[in-house]
């Protein structure tokens, strides 16, 4: 994707967003030029995904998101920011470098989605294509600032570009309201003007509507459950429920580009990144030059076994090739035993043996192989650690499982839980579930559906489970379970903080 970016332009916008926040706190950059035709959009827009695709972003994705969870802990020789998000060491969150680094690179990305939202409409092409740039840009927005409120809370409001110095110092937003209103806007612009058009690394109508759902349902339960600050929330709980449903729905009955894979192991084919489960995907390859254009995220997953190709048997009883890895995200044995004994996700969608290149048992768990671990980052075709395993953002089985969480015990739902259950080998869901009871077996399935693809402390969030259900947790206030602490770092830089 970098490839396509006008480079003066580029390098101007490189240079303003420097990894030193004490320096350059969010530049700011003159486009007097620029945006003046299609091209130069679009570039804009590359560039706007791009900042998905940091390392220190895309990364955290799973740092952030599984690591402080009961699902995986760190090797024991982790960078020790890492290891106090696992801990649940609270006293050093504000000085935690991954946190500092997810909160800043939100930032930028949403500072280059409002150089976006800013200057298209004054560019002389083709409305269609104006209308698409817009929608993707707003969806950006959106999505960072979901990514911030889920992870921090309340944050500052930066709703236009920022140009000059004066204008990094956004305020606060007063209430959890302000900044989920804003969310809601903007998701509601990109379902208005983009159109259903699959493609790696890019939203379409289908991504903003299931951004919707995933904001509606993260209130809605967030305060059921008494979450902090949720609970002041002027939004009604069975009204959330009910839009997170109707956008879900609206993507399960409403297009028939996306739906539900039949084989597990094929949702995480990479070279298969557009097939039906896939609704949004970051884009990487593992011909790109630079990390980001290419991933590394299988190696996180992988354990270190002798430090050669090792060989995964497939359902089919053929093999795929793989590196091992870096043991950094290592599977807890309490998480793994949590799957049913017959579920194809335990069973095919995670390791316990490995073999070599004739089909010989080369390594196996407990042993060699340290800990059970994923299977949905694998490429068989890497090139040394390049490869192009990419993070799952939104897969339609999280709409279905969305829906039938904000539904609740319908036929409908019962449905769709059944067939993700049944994919996997399960008979169905015990009938007959007041909704409580329901939505409880709906949090425990999306544990095992979605297993280290970046959700599970959200879940725990919004059910307000964390310090119950991770043991490295307990004892730690509502407060700090719910939200990270705005980062040091940004309290220094901005005063209006």
């Amino acid at each position: 994707m970098k490839t396509r970016y006008k480079i003066l332009t580029m390098a101007l916008l490189m240079s303003a967003f420097s990894c030193d926040l004490n320096e350059d706190p969010y530049g700011f950059y003159s486009e007097d030029n620029f945006y003046k035709t299609a091209s130069d959009a679009e570039s804009a827009v590359d560039y706007a995904y791009d900042a998905l695709t940091f390392l220190e972003y895309s990364r955290a994705i799973f740092f952030v998101g599984d690591l402080p969870t009961e699902e995986c802990g760190p090797k024991g020789d982790e960078a020790a920011d890492n290891q106090n998000l696992d801990k649940w060491n609270v006293a050093s969150f504000s000085t935690n470098r991954m946190l500092s680094n997810y909160f800043k690179y939100g930032y930028i990305a949403i500072n280059r989605a409002n150089a976006v939202i800013k200057n298209v409409p004054a560019g002389d092409y083709d409305q269609a294509l104006k209308d698409k740039f817009l929608g993707e840009a707003y969806f950006l927005r959106a999505w960072n600032y979901f990514n911030l409120v889920k992870a921090f809370g309340k944050v500052p409001m930066h709703t236009s570009l920022v140009e000059t110095v004066a204008q990094t110092s956004a305020p606060m937003a007063k209430d959890l309201d302000e900044v989920y209103d804003f969310i809601i806007a903007d998701a509601q612009k990109a379902v208005e003007l983009l159109k259903v058009n699959q493609a790696l690394g890019r939203a379409d109508k289908v991504a903003a509507q299931a951004l919707l759902a995933k904001v509606y349902l993260f209130i809605a339960s967030s305060k059921e459950h008494n979450v902090p600050l949720y609970t002041a929330m002027n939004k009604d709980v069975n009204t959330m429920y009910q839009l997170a449903a109707k956008n879900a729905n609206d993507i399960i009955t409403g297009q028939s580009v996306y739906g539900f894979e039949n084989n597990l192991v094929s949702i995480y084919d990479v070279e298969k990144p557009l097939g039906k489960e896939n609704i949004l995907l970051l884009s990487m390859d593992r011909t790109g030059a630079v990390e980001g254009d290419y991933s590394k995220i299988s190696k996180l997953f992988i354990p270190y076994i002798d430090g050669a190709t090792i060989y995964l048997k497939n359902p089919d009883n053929t093999y795929s090739k793989s590196h091992d890895g870096w043991s950094v995200f290592q599977t807890k044995t309490d998480f793994y035993n949590t799957f049913d004994g017959s579920d194809k996700r335990r069973t095919e969608l995670m390791v316990t043996t490995t073999y070599n290149a004739s089909g010989v048992i080369s390594a196996q768990y407990p042993g060699k192989i340290i800990y059970p671990f994923t299977r949905k980052y694998i490429d068989p075709n890497f090139i040394g650690d390049k490869t192009s395993t990419k993070p799952f953002l939104i897969r339609f089985s999280e709409v279905a499982l969305t829906y039938a969480e904000a539904a609740g015990p319908t036929a409908e739902s019962y449905a769709l839980i059944n067939q993700i259950r049944n994919r996997a080998g399960l008979g169905n869901l015990v009938p007959g579930l007041n909704a409580n009871d329901f939505r409880s077996a709906v949090l425990k399935e999306r544990s095992w559906e979605l297993a280290f693809e970046g959700n599970r402390l959200y879940d725990l969030r919004r059910f307000n489970l964390v310090a119950q259900v991770v043991p490295e947790a307990a004892g730690i206030t509502a407060e700090q379970a719910a939200f990270y602490p705005i980062p040091q770092t940004e309290i220094d830089l901005n005063k209006g903080l």
